[in-house]
C-alpha cells in the first residue's frame, strides 16, 4: 500500500462510503470506511475543459455522467460481497447546466472558468450595491457566478433560456442521471452566488434580478439530509449496482468545502490551506459573520456551517512562470534552494503575484504581475525568492481578513501539488502568516473530505483516523520585521497601481 493510512478491504470497518470527485482534469472515486480510511482500489478517468480565446471554458456534462458511471461501476465491483452504505460527490464548483423538462442538457457545462459574461458582469455592478450583496450572499459580482452568467445566456441564447426547466450544476446534472433525483447541496447552491448566506435558502430577488424562476431550480439539501430516491429507481440502481443496494445518495457539494474537510480542517480551529496550480485559504465557522470583510467571500454550507475564505489564481502557476523566465533548469537545484530557504534580506525584489488577475482580496480582474527592486546585480534566484515571498505575502492577506471573523485558529493545515514540489514555500507562509503551517502528505484530499462529511450522519460516533501528515513548520519570530515592512510595501505598490 502507498501510506499505512490506505487499507486492504478485508480490514474496513463499515460503513463504507463511495466517494466521487469531478475536478478540473479528471473524475475520481474511491471508497472509505467508517474510520475515513481508504480502502482498496481507486479509479481515474481523466478529461479536460474546452478552452478558447473568447474565454470559454466547458465541459460536456454527459461526458462526466458517463465517466462517473464508468467510476461507480469499477468501484462498486471491487467492493464485491460488502455494501456502501452512501454514495457522495463532490465537483468543481460555480458551474452550470440548464435542462429541458425531461432532464436533458440545453447547454454544455459552463465552468467557474467561463468568462464570457464579462459584459454582463460591468452591467450588475452598475446595478447593485455590490457590498451590500456581498453581505447578502457571501459573494460579489464575478463572471464565475450565476447572475452575470444567466444573463448572458439570456442575450446570447434567448432560445435556451426559452426552453429551460431547471437550472442546476454539474454534480446536480449527474445526480440526476443516476438517480432521477432532483437536488442540489448547500455549498453547491452557495457556490452560484445565489443564495443567501443568513437563510441557507435561494436569495429570491436575486434570482429574479438575474432572469430566473425559483422554480426552475433544485430544492437544496443540506449535509446531514440524504435524497430520497423514488422506488422503482432505487431498484434499478440496486439491480446494476448491487453494492449500493442500500446506500444512501448525498447531494453534491462543492471541492473547496471537501478540500478543507480533508486536510483536517474541519472547524473554527484550524485553516485550510490548498496550494496548487491556484490556492485559497478557507475556515469552517459555526456561526455566521455578521460583517464580511470586503475581501473574502463567505458561503453557507449547511444548516449549522460556513465557509469563509479568499482565493489566489496564482501559485503554482507564478512558481511555473519563474521556473521557465526565470530558467533555473540552468540553476544547482540545492543553490535554489538554499536560496529559498536562507534569511530573508532586504535586496530581495518585492514581487506581486497577479499573472492571471487578482480575486482576493482585492478582486481586481485586470490586475498583472508587478516586480519592483530589481538592480542590476539581482540573480535570477533573488527574484525567484521574490515571487515565492509575494505567493507568501498574498496568503497572508487573506489570512489578516479571516482572522477578523474567525480568530480562534491556532493551526494551518497545508495540502497540494506545491507543497511536495516546492517545499520551501510552507516556512516562508509560516513567517509571512505569523501562523503555524502543518504540509498534509496525503494525495486525493478532496475525495477524503467528500467521505467524511457523509460519515457524519452514517458513523457519526466512530473515530476518524488521522492522514499523514508532515513536521509542523512554526514562524521564525525574528523575521517579524522583515514581513511586515514586506506586507506594508505590498500594500502600498497595489494600492497605487489597482487601488
Amino acid at each position: 500500500m502507498a501510506s499505512d493510512f490506505e487499507i486492504e478491504l478485508k480490514d474496513a470497518v463499515d460503513p463504507l462510503v463511495l466517494a466521487i470527485d469531478v475536478g478540473s482534469t479528471a473524475t475520481r472515486g474511491m471508497v472509505y470506511d467508517a474510520h475515513g480510511r481508504p480502502v482498496g482500489r481507486r479509479a481515474k478517468v481523466s478529461h479536460s475543459f474546452t478552452v478558447a480565446p473568447d474565454g470559454t471554458s466547458q465541459i460536456d456534462p454527459d461526458q462526466v455522467v458517463d465517466e462517473v458511471t464508468q467510476v461507480v461501476t469499477t468501484l462498486a465491483e471491487a467492493l464485491g460481497e460488502r455494501r456502501a452504505a452512501g454514495v457522495a460527490l463532490d465537483t468543481f464548483a460555480s458551474s452550470l447546466v440548464v435542462v429541458d423538462a425531461d432532464g436533458h442538457a440545453l447547454t454544455p457545462c459552463f465552468t467557474y472558468a467561463d468568462g464570457r459574461c464579462a459584459q454582463e458582469v460591468g452591467e450588475l455592478r452598475e446595478e447593485l450595491d455590490e457590498a451590500a450583496l456581498q453581505q447578502r450572499t457571501g459573494t460579489r459580482v464575478h463572471s464565475s457566478y450565476w447572475p452575470a452568467r444567466l444573463r448572458w445566456l439570456a442575450r446570447t441564447r434567448p432560445e435556451v433560456t426559452g426552453s429551460a426547466a431547471h437550472y442546476l450544476s454539474l454534480g446536480d446534472y449527474v445526480l440526476r442521471a443516476l438517480t432521477g433525483v432532483l437536488a442540489t447541496g448547500t455549498s453547491t447552491a452557495a457556490w452560484t452566488g445565489l443564495v443567501d448566506r443568513h437563510t441557507a435558502d435561494w436569495y429570491a430577488e436575486l434570482v429574479e434580478i438575474a432572469g430566473i424562476r425559483l422554480d426552475q431550480l433544485p430544492p437544496v439539501h443540506h449535509l446531514d439530509e440524504p435524497v430520497t430516491v423514488e422506488a422503482r429507481r432505487a431498484a434499478k440502481i440496486a439491480k446494476r449496482w448491487p453494492a449500493l443496494e442500500d446506500a444512501r445518495w448525498y447531494a453534491p457539494i462543492t471541492d473547496g468545502l471537501a478540500a478543507n474537510v480533508g486536510l483536517g480542517a474541519f472547524d473554527e480551529t484550524a485553516i485550510g490551506a490548498s496550494c496548487a496550480t491556484s490556492g485559497a485559504l478557507r475556515v469552517l465557522v459555526s456561526e455566521m459573520p455578521e460583517q464580511l470583510p470586503e475581501g473574502l467571500w463567505c458561503y453557507r454550507v449547511s444548516h449549522d456551517r460556513a465557509l469563509v475564505g479568499g482565493a489566489l489564481n496564482d501559485v503554482g502557476r507564478a512558481l511555473a512562470w519563474a521556473d521557465v523566465t526565470l530558467a533555473v533548469d540552468q540553476v544547482d537545484p540545492e543553490d535554489l534552494s538554499a536560496a529559498l530557504t536562507a534569511e530573508p534580506h532586504e535586496t530581495t525584489p518585492l514581487v506581486l503575484p497577479f499573472f492571471t488577475g487578482e480575486r482576493s482580496t482585492g478582486w481586481a480582474a485586470d490586475a498583472r504581475a508587478v516586480v519592483t527592486g530589481i538592480g542590476a546585480g539581482s540573480a535570477p534566484v533573488e527574484v525567484y525568492r521574490g515571487v515565492l515571498e509575494g505567493i507568501a505575502l498574498s496568503y497572508a492577506r487573506i489570512a489578516s481578513q479571516l482572522r477578523e471573523v474567525a480568530p480562534q485558529p491556532e493551526k494551518l493545515y497545508c495540502g497540494g501539488s506545491v507543497t511536495s514540489s516546492r517545499p520551501e514555500l510552507l516556512q516562508v507562509m509560516a513567517d509571512a502568516m505569523r501562523t503555524s503551517v502543518t504540509p498534509v502528505k496525503m494525495k486525493r484530499s478532496t475525495l477524503h473530505g467528500t467521505a467524511l462529511l457523509a460519515l457524519e450522519s452514517l458513523a457519526p460516533d466512530v473515530r476518524r483516523a488521522k492522514p499523514d501528515r508532515g513536521p509542523t513548520l512554526t514562524p521564525d519570530y525574528g523575521r517579524r520585521p522583515y514581513y511586515t515592512e514586506r506586507f506594508q510595501r505590498f500594500e502600498r505598490v497595489y494600492d497605487a497601481l489597482f487601488g
